[in-house]
């Protein structure tokens, strides 16, 4: 493999035929979650073949039309039914989802918790930016108690989903959050989730000034990562805080890791032991 880093590196896994400029807005963190994902695969040392991206709709679903993989784009909030048949139909293919928090708890939530009880072989990065932002700024399910947004000018009112605790209860192998200010743990993190087998799921906080910061305080991008730097921070230093003294602090690390095979791996095996195998 090519000794090739950084910025080269990026562009040697990039379609470079179509789909730019791209459409991120300034200070969005989608980019960030591009560059770690291609990291992630080259250092595995994975095959473009042998890799296929599906993303559902929303802004990280447009971060499978630039790389130079197999990629589907898919209807919002099925992109983990698709992932699923074609793992069952390949099931030697490294099936990475790109999914957003609405597309993914919201319209997908059925087929997540799903995904994850079925334990199928995919690995779920979930861009956590706290809102709807290709479609104008709409609460969604991980939207923070009292966040200003389109849909909620006066606050939002309802609970929202801890991901990671939703995957980790619907049984996923894999579950983990990072954050695009941690980058080099989100290397880890990804490639972790890509190799270890079943339903992996890493959860990626990222900022969205457009849609989310400009309503709730924030006065620039800069000030969305400086508070990712604050708040997203390991496990055993948040759980070391006092509950009712945690405020906006999210854990971050590696949650749940199990070895148990997947849905497809079973699936292979007894339709050996049917045919008369071992």
């Amino acid at each position: 493999m090519a000794d090739i880093k950084g910025t080269q590196l990026i562009h040697e896994y990039l379609r470079h035929n179509k789909k730019f400029p791209h459409v991120f807005c300034s200070g969005c963190g989608h980019g960030i979650v591009l560059g770690s994902l291609i990291r992630s695969i080259h250092g595995l040392g994975l095959s473009k073949d042998d890799v296929c991206i599906v993303a559902g709709i929303g802004c990280s679903g447009r971060l499978a039309a630039y790389v130079d993989f197999n990629t589907v784009h898919t209807c919002h909030g099925r992109a983990l039914t698709f992932a699923t048949g074609i793992k069952m139909a390949k099931p030697g293919m490294h099936v990475i989802v790109v999914m957003g928090d609405g597309d993914s708890m919201a319209i997908g939530g059925n087929h997540l918790i799903h995904a994850a009880r079925r334990n199928i072989g995919v690995t779920a990065l979930i861009l956590n930016n706290n809102i709807y932002g290709m479609t104008g700024g709409q609460c969604s399910p991980t939207t923070p108690a009292g966040a200003n947004t389109q849909t909620t000018p006066m606050g939002q009112m309802e609970q929202s989903f801890d991901c990671a605790k939703l995957c980790t209860a619907a049984g996923a192998n894999y579950v983990a959050r990072g954050s695009v200010f941690h980058v080099k743990r989100l290397d880890s993190m990804i490639m972790e989730g890509i190799m270890n087998p079943g339903f992996g799921v890493v959860e990626i906080m990222t900022p969205c000034f457009t849609q989310y910061g400009r309503k709730n305080g924030f006065k620039s991008p800069v000030d969305m990562f400086h508070a990712l730097k604050k708040n997203v921070i390991q496990s055993d230093r948040f759980d070391a805080i006092p509950e009712e003294e945690r405020g906006e602090k999210v854990p971050s690390g590696v949650f749940v890791k199990k070895d148990t095979p997947g849905l497809e791996e079973k699936f292979y095996e007894m339709a050996a032991r049917c045919q008369g195998g071992s």
